[in-house]
């Protein structure tokens, strides 16, 4: 490990004396950019991962001298997965110089991949503002380059985010839209009561009985095999429950469908909250009288 740090010194060192001594512009660039990437790969190897994130960015800026948009952005890149080892922060502002190289380069399908890795560190920093950012950044390219499985991943991410933040009407819009599409797609279909559900499960947040009601209705028109479905069943007994303000019965529901269909940690935190949202109108109206 030690010789490796060791050699990638002495790549590095020639690298700078190359830059720094006379010589052709472009040739001169060309050698240091060589002894850089030897450099990064000794550190690599050694598992100096912040030593080979700063001179992936030493590489990046010789390819950016020598007009070489895609090394420089890939580059960038390197940097940005040597850092997500060590520091977040520069493994993000790495990556958003990569995805903004590709995309000046018309590559947008690498600008998209770069975009959604700077959205998936943000959720790892528990950042969800940031992380909706930077998936909808990723959901449009992908979108524009017709790649709809990708936009719609990313899109459910922006969804559940939201959600979490409690913009409900911001995440109904894109499940439901996501549902939409899926219907047209004979590998897709089948996921489609899933995002029903989670659009439902979001009224439910809301509070508004009718808009619950209409939605169900909605959903019905939208995909026809959707009331026949046990995600159909659970959000037409939750919204009863809540119509209701009873506790019990929304509690019930929900261990019925969960006892079959295990919920994930979104869903169960999204439908704690309505449950106390009921909780609290009991215990108003338990003060009123």
């Amino acid at each position: 490990m030690a010789d490796n740090i060791q050699r990638g010194e002495e790549f590095e060192k020639k690298a700078e004396k190359k830059i720094s001594g006379w010589g052709l512009f472009g040739s001169k660039y060309e050698d240091a950019a060589d002894f850089y990437d030897k450099a990064a790969n000794c550190f690599k190897l050694a598992k100096s991962w912040d030593r080979a994130g700063s001179t992936y960015v030493k590489l990046s800026n010789c390819y950016t001298k020598l007009d070489s948009k895609h090394e420089a952005a890939q580059a960038y890149a390197d940097a940005g997965h040597c850092y997500k080892k060590t520091s977040a922060k520069e493994a993000i502002s790495c990556l958003e110089q990569a995805a903004n190289l590709f995309l000046d380069n018309g590559r947008f399908n690498m600008a998209g991949k770069y975009y959604k890795e700077i959205a998936e560190l943000y959720e790892l920093e528990q950042n969800f503002e940031q992380a909706i950012i930077y998936f909808e950044k990723a959901a449009d390219i992908y979108q524009s380059e017709e790649a709809t499985t990708a936009a719609n991943q990313c899109n459910a991410k922006v969804a559940q985010f939201a959600a979490q933040l409690e913009q409900y009407q911001k995440a109904i819009q894109i499940y439901e839209d996501i549902g939409r599409q899926s219907l047209n797609n004979n590998l897709l279909k089948y996921g489609v009561k899933g995002h029903l559900l989670n659009a439902g499960i979001c009224q439910l947040c809301k509070g508004d009985v009718v808009a619950i009601t209409n939605a169900l209705d909605r959903y019905q028109e939208m995909d026809p095999t959707f009331s026949g479905t046990r995600e159909y069943k659970l959000l037409v007994d939750l919204a009863a429950a809540v119509d209701e303000e009873d506790v019990v019965k929304f509690t019930d529901a929900v261990k019925e469908f969960d006892s079959m269909t295990q919920l994930d940690a979104w869903k169960t935190t999204l439908l704690l909250r309505v449950k106390e949202a009921i909780k609290a109108k009991e215990l108003e109206e338990d003060d009123l009288t």
